[in-house]
């Protein structure tokens, strides 16, 4: 652990200097993360899940959009890095991803690529096992290629893989928020509150934001919401923030089989609607938003997090 806290800060360091270099500035007085911490910086949210099905990356992109249209500059970070999808579900075709980064053949800015209403998405690779567990080195890349990226968004988004892979844990323990989705099947509730269980008891994360996806009315949600909560508070030392919910509309399947965001092509519809009341809710809760640091403390602690 030492070892690889240390690797941290010394990059820490070294991307400090790379920043006021490029600046043409002088170096900062705090120096290191925690001169970094002091700066704007960008707001990093994990979106996870418990199983897939629950239409998370949709949440991803329909709350990147609204997010854009309500004058944030957003990118997503497509984090499953086996079975990337969210470019398929929104009908682009990126010729390079995340995997050609890993391997040193591309650099960030040359795999990312524009979405609707100007988000822009670093896609990840599809049908690839060489990077479904991130070694040493290839955090240390995303560390460097992501650092460049911080001053050009407002929010990063990242859409991790379902589950409770060592790749969900390094994404989600790392983010600054964390918005778990959860549907009404019994079956999302008892596997999101395993993956919020282990986020708690290995990861000592504390704080959730609960986003009820496919919900019948919002009473539905409310009740997903109570079940998740009462389970929790009877087992666990966690907060848990309700961010609203999604309901289920047919125009959400007729948009995906379209391959075209819900908020895009619907953007009348329930679904949508409730997509834009999420993000004007993102905006404005802005509890614990920084209090993690900037992308480059974000990345320190994907460092320090070895999974063990």
């Amino acid at each position: 652990m030492s070892t690889v806290t240390g690797t941290g800060d010394q990059a820490d360091t070294l991307r400090q200097m790379a920043r006021e270099a490029r600046k043409g500035g002088q170096p900062s007085s705090g120096g290191g993360v925690a001169g970094a911490a002091g700066e704007k910086g960008i707001r990093v949210i994990s979106v996870t899940s418990g199983k897939g099905g629950v239409g998370k990356s949709n949440v991803v992109s329909n709350l990147a959009i609204n997010l854009s249209a309500q004058g944030k500059k957003v990118l997503i970070i497509d984090a499953d890095l086996g079975l990337g999808n969210l470019d398929v579900l929104l009908g682009l075709s990126p010729v390079y991803n995340l995997n050609h980064v890993l391997n040193g053949e591309k650099s960030i800015s040359e795999i990312m690529i524009e979405g609707p209403a100007g988000v822009k998405i670093i896609p990840a690779g599809s049908g690839v096992q060489e990077f479904t567990s991130l070694g040493q080195h290839e955090k240390l890349k995303l560390l460097d290629e992501l650092d460049m990226l911080e001053e050009q968004f407002d929010i990063m988004i990242v859409d991790t893989e379902a589950g409770i892979s060592e790749n969900v844990t390094y994404f989600t323990v790392a983010a600054q928020e964390i918005i778990v989705v959860v549907s009404p099947e019994p079956t999302s509730i008892t596997d999101v509150y395993a993956l919020i269980k282990l986020l708690a008891t290995r990861y000592s994360e504390h704080h959730f934001k609960v986003l009820v996806n496919m919900a019948k009315d919002s009473e539905d949600a409310l009740e997903v919401f109570r079940k998740l909560a009462n389970v929790a508070g009877r087992f666990l030392d966690i907060s848990l923030d309700y961010l609203g919910c999604v309901v289920k509309d047919e125009k959400v399947v007729e948009a995906v089989k379209r391959q075209k965001a819900v908020s895009e092509l619907f953007p009348e519809s329930e679904a949508a609607t409730c997509f834009a009341t999420l993000a004007r809710r993102v905006i404005e809760n802005t509890r614990q938003t920084r209090l993690k640091g900037n992308i480059q403390f974000f990345f320190r602690r994907f460092l320090d997090n070895p999974g063990g």
